[in-house]
């Protein structure tokens, strides 16, 4: 456990020396900033109104929306920049001269492994509870409603990066490059979940075969639900409501630990 806890800690100051964090760290701080001087200059009696008028809607959830408003489209940007971040901790890691370092000190494959998941993972996380914590601080202080259960929507932007965090990881072990994990990560945020979920909704009527309904069906199953994570799951958890289906929470969840189980099994098996 220390030696992973050294390697968590290893990676942090990493992303501190190639800049990674204090980049993150500056477009929370921006994005705060803006928030800050909107709704510094905008009545919020005006707003409720505006929202209120249009339906039978609370002013409770009023503010949610406002905030998830914010907070859903700088999760994504950020979850997109993450991504290409993180997609060179293994390929570094990878490198000749330091892997034969580390693999020299008294620490396992697994340790040293799941130690730089862990540690990117940590940087991703600070700057999410930084960007989440800020915003819910400035809208819940303008309208004077404060909603702790939007607070849950940090896990859930974490989680998603953990688990395309998992893929990046098995290509980078795989390749010792970073283009086809962070591709692949890109593709299934951007375009493949979205797509399946679509499907299930709405596409699934209109196609024939039933061997491609049942491909996507295969599909929409195995491959991570970051489009219902980041859309629905992050609406209910921020009204407090609780999550309405865990499926895609548990087969993300599945995909996760076999991504790590393969790349630490990999990991075990590799000459360098």
């Amino acid at each position: 456990m220390k030696n992973m806890m050294l390697m968590i800690l290893y990676t942090l100051r990493e992303s501190f020396a190639r800049k990674v964090f204090i980049f993150f760290f500056g477009l929370s701080c921006l994005s705060i900033l803006i928030t800050a001087i909107i709704f510094s200059l905008v009545d919020q009696a005006q707003i409720l109104q505006s929202f209120l008028s249009k339906g039978n809607i609370g002013a409770g959830n009023v503010v949610m929306i406002i905030e998830l408003g914010i907070v859903s489209p700088l999760a994504s940007i950020g979850l997109l920049l993450s991504i290409f971040s993180a997609s060179s901790f293994i390929p570094v890691l990878l490198e000749k001269g330091n892997i034969d370092l580390f693999l020299s000190k008294p620490i396992s494959r697994t340790q040293l492994i799941m130690g730089k998941y862990l540690g990117g993972l940590l940087v991703v996380l600070l700057n999410v509870v930084f960007l989440v914590l800020g915003i819910w601080i400035i809208i819940s202080l303008k309208f004077s409603y404060w909603n702790p259960s939007f607070l849950w929507t940090i896990a859930v932007i974490t989680f998603t990066f953990a688990v395309l965090y998992s893929l990046i990881l098995f290509f980078g072990i795989i390749t010792k490059g970073s283009l086809l994990g962070m591709m692949s990560a890109y593709f299934i945020f951007i375009i493949l979940s979205p797509l399946l979920l679509f499907f299930k909704d709405q596409l699934n009527v209109l196609i024939k075969s039933d061997f491609i309904k049942k491909a996507f069906e295969i599909l929409y199953y195995i491959i991570p639900k970051t489009q219902e994570l980041m859309a629905k799951i992050n609406y209910e958890i921020a009204r407090g409501q609780g999550i309405s289906d865990f499926q895609p929470v548990i087969s993300s969840f599945l995909f996760l630990i076999l991504m790590l189980f393969f790349s630490i099994l990999l990991f075990q098996k590799k000459d360098f």
